[in-house]
């Protein structure tokens, strides 16, 4: 049950966003086995003055339509998994909304299944 947080500069039309939105449900669901309908996910955007990022970090040319996509998971996932998930990602947002590699920023935070509680107060992972 991954949940989702998006952050970009403000200024999309809706269908890029919901783009974005299709892309990392997708690919979630083929490399994480993520259940149909498993989808929480936010996009926050924000003016230019509030979107911080280093333009050439690690030797990647960033532009303002970076994305940060970050995940919260749980812990049960291979290094193999993880890394087919960011290339899944990639490839999703580059064909459609048509973002540049360099602009899909991810980041994995694991959690053990018992910090879950997905309604009810209840932990149905415990």
């Amino acid at each position: 049950m991954p949940l989702v947080h998006i952050h970009m500069q403000t200024g999309k039309p809706d269908a890029y966003r919901q783009a974005i939105f299709d892309g990392v449900y997708d690919a979630l669901r083929a490399t994480f086995n993520v259940p149909e309908d498993d989808q929480f996910m936010t996009i926050t955007e924000h003016e230019a003055s509030n979107f911080r990022y280093g333009a050439t970090y690690f030797d990647v040319a960033r532009s303002d339509d970076l994305v940060f996509i970050q995940l919260t998971v749980s812990n049960t996932r291979t290094s193999d998994q993880k890394k087919a998930l960011f290339r899944r990602i990639t490839d999703l947002l580059v064909e459609k909304p048509g973002l540049r590699p360099e602009d899909v920023f991810v980041s994995l935070v694991e959690v053990d299944k018992v910090n879950w509680s997905f309604g009810y107060g209840l932990a149905q992972y415990a």
